[in-house]
């Protein structure tokens, strides 16, 4: 298209003094103006403006799509964190000119002289604290732009409640203008005296990790780091049964009969998507608690897996089933599965065992025996106590 109707101009604080020529012409030729209030007034754009909705959408812009000439005012770059691509998922590629600025992260990286492809850099305007957990260890940095004042407190308290209050803190207003204010201190520090003194938005948190234990990064995590009633796939299992799965960024794991959803959230936390269906409503409520705790990308599903086969959704890469497998079950998933899935069994009952048994027979796959022992005490001397056997079939479609 050579002549887009849709102008995407990122602005920060210094306003229209900081907009290059082509982007205050863009700005110049629109009919209508979208953006919060504050880019609103600093571009002056008077009856023009139109505020973004709220809750934030882009259907009123999409509304004009090719009926007149629109820009839209986002804070630096607009396809970083910005509203750019929730606009270009709908669109065209052509129908809109992109006006970037340098964004909040680059001029907060160059203020502390931090190597920006080194440091994590998100937006946590609207997403818990808990997506830091699975990148949080000691050295890392990270530049985290924040929904407002009461953030910059919520996030030095989050990270002093989980170990981490040793971090040095830098909290960034208005950055990249004239009224550019830095404040520094400890996590810990900072939680207590901005309670008193809170920092103007725009804001944004820079720190660097110290003091805590990041969360391992292999499967097999322990127990203790899921809430559960004692129904959860033990470490060795897990570690197995993730190795079986093989996920791989982007895919879906459909859980059945998911217990704690510790497999799920395990195949989460390696990149991927994850479906728990559950009948236990106890046990759906700990799924909840655990993929909030590890900001993990699934959904719960309180039912019974057969019955809730026909309405789950997206349709998986890998199948898991820690309990209450049979034939039937397997039947149905095969019916229901057209792409090409893997399915992963573990069973601990003789009958169970021997279905899997019959199955690797007729169809195939990967059967093993898991057993292990561990040490316990035993008088004042330790012995080793055997865990059941567990059967593992690994199929694939």
């Amino acid at each position: 298209m050579a002549n887009p109707w849709l102008s995407i101009i990122g602005i920060h604080p210094s306003g229209l003094e900081g907009l290059c020529a082509a982007a205050r012409r863009d700005l110049d030729d629109a009919s209508l103006v979208f953006g919060s209030p504050r880019h609103l007034a600093l571009a002056e754009v008077g009856a023009r403006g139109r505020p973004w909705p709220l809750p934030f959408s882009v259907e009123p812009v999409l509304q004009l799509r090719g009926q007149t000439r629109v820009a839209v005012l986002v804070s630096g770059d607009p396809f970083h964190f910005g509203a750019g691509a929730s606009l270009a998922r709908h669109l065209d590629v052509g129908e809109w000119r992109n006006h970037p600025q340098p964004s909040t992260f680059s001029w907060i990286a160059g203020a502390l002289g931090w190597s920006q492809e080194h440091s994590h850099c998100l937006g946590l305007h609207a997403r818990s604290f808990e997506h830091l957990t699975p990148l949080l260890a000691a050295g890392q940095r990270f530049i985290c732009l924040l929904r407002d004042g009461a953030a910059a407190q919520g996030i030095a308290a989050w990270l002093q409640a989980r170990a981490w209050g040793e971090s040095p803190m830098w909290l960034v207003s208005q950055a990249g203008s004239a009224e550019q204010r830095i404040r520094h201190g400890t996590a810990e520090e900072l939680a207590r005296s901005l309670i008193d003194e809170p920092v103007a938005a725009p804001v944004a948190a820079a720190f660097e990790a110290r003091g805590g234990n990041g969360l391992m990064q292999v499967p097999g995590r322990g127990i203790d780091a899921f809430a559960h009633d004692g129904q959860i796939t033990k470490s060795p299992v897990r570690a197995m049964t993730l190795a079986a799965l093989a996920p791989r960024r982007g895919e879906c794991l459909w859980d059945l009969g998911a217990g704690s959803g510790s497999v799920s959230i395990e195949w989460c936390l390696a990149g991927g998507q994850a479906v728990c269906v559950e009948q236990h409503a106890a046990r759906v409520a700990n799924i909840a608690e655990n993929a909030a705790r590890y900001a993990a990308a699934l959904q719960v599903v309180h039912g019974e897996a057969l019955s809730a086969l026909a309405g789950l959704s997206p349709e998986p890469q890998a199948v898991f089933v820690g309990g209450g497998f049979d034939r039937e079950l397997f039947q149905a998933l095969r019916a229901r599965l057209t792409g090409p899935w893997r399915l992963v069994v573990n069973a601990v009952a003789l009958e169970t065992q021997a279905l899997l048994m019959e199955l690797h027979r007729v169809h195939g796959g990967q059967l093993l025996q898991l057993q292990w022992s561990e040490a316990v005490p035993l008088g004042r001397m330790q012995s080793w106590s055997a865990a059941r056997p567990v059967v593992q079939w690994a199929w694939q479609a």
